[in-house]
């Protein structure tokens, strides 16, 4: 299934006000609890990237940015105050509010953030963002204000655009690499979860301020992810077809087809054992037509790994085919 977003660090636009959080200061030792480093490794993409994520129990359930851990085939925590490094596991994620929940291994007695009210967050208060920039595993902060509430922006990596609404804004610098991590108020309780534009993950909107998700939601959404139950939000491994697809085509006669062209088919995927390749259209899943590519990825995530599902496409001859193919289990979307 093609990756929806191909990003996974962010920055905002503007002068980048970092400052460095040394062990030398008591309120800079007290800004750094409980903040992580979320390092990913893109197996299906040959690359890796780096964000950030807080911690919100001892016993290693992580908060962070759904975009952080998109298409991750593997992902390590590091906790920069032991320097003690974690394998992870998602719990589950909420690619519509962007929110997506790790499960440390191993992982005992950690230190956590405090937790603030977003609800009460006001115009002009004064705000510090947290992150790891640059990917370097080395804390750092912006300091800014909180410059509008209730925000909506339109993000988009080129060919899928995601709203995200209820948005913080402040003028704090982000850099890449401060995705999924904390943005403090003056007292250091953490008000909001950073989020903002990246180099392959950009507004549309024209903004030159940075956002954050308010902290209540993004808890909300956490805890729902923790029990189990959610009405918007994936919860366990994800199902995994094997292929990458762009947007229609047309068949042999140059007729215009709805459907999900395949560009790329991993070696050993489901998708390579039905017998699909480049070229070919996919039209169908379980009997549903396929209007687009997010539809396609919808019909996947909406089912759980070793499901057996019936896959309908035409090939590059023109000719119909079919296959009933098991799904395996692939990265967070």
């Amino acid at each position: 299934m093609k990756r929806l977003v191909a990003a996974l660090t962010l920055a905002a636009a503007g002068a980048v006000a970092g400052l460095l959080l040394t062990q030398g200061a008591a309120s800079a030792a007290n800004a750094r609890a409980g903040i992580v480093d979320v390092n990913t490794n893109l197996g299906y993409q040959n690359s890796a990237a780096a964000g950030t994520g807080m911690v919100l129990t001892s016993s290693g359930i992580v908060l962070t940015n759904n975009h952080v851990i998109r298409g991750a085939t593997t992902i390590r925590v590091v906790d920069p105050s032991t320097h003690r490094t974690y394998t992870a596991t998602v719990l589950g994620y909420d690619p519509a509010a962007d929110v997506a929940v790790l499960k440390l291994k191993g992982a005992a007695n950690l230190k956590t953030v405090t937790l603030g009210d977003s609800s009460k967050v006001r115009r002009g208060d004064a705000v510090t963002a947290i992150g790891n920039a640059g990917g370097t595993g080395v804390l750092t902060a912006a300091s800014g204000t909180i410059t509008g509430l209730q925000r909506t922006i339109t993000a988009s990596d080129g060919d899928v655009s995601e709203q995200l609404s209820g948005l913080i804004e402040t003028d704090a610098a982000l850099q890449p690499g401060d995705s999924g991590g904390p943005l403090v108020d003056a007292s250091g309780r953490v008000i909001g979860m950073d989020t903002a534009a990246s180099s392959g993950f950009y507004f549309q909107s024209g903004a030159s301020d940075a956002y954050a998700i308010p902290i209540n939601r993004a808890v909300t959404i956490a805890k729902q992810i923790q029990s189990g139950h959610s009405a918007t939000a994936h919860i366990g491994a994800t199902a995994f077809l094997g292929v990458s697809v762009q947007a229609s085509g047309y068949d042999q006669n140059g007729t215009f087809v709805s459907g999900a062209l395949v560009m790329t088919v991993v070696p050993g995927s489901p998708a390579e054992s039905a017998g699909l390749v480049p070229g070919d259209l996919i039209t169908a899943f379980n009997g549903s037509s396929i209007s687009s590519t997010t539809a396609l990825a919808g019909f996947v995530l909406d089912q759980s790994p070793g499901a057996n599902v019936q896959l309908t496409w035409i090939d590059q001859a023109g000719n119909q085919q079919a296959a009933t193919v098991a799904l395996a289990t692939g990265p967070p979307q």
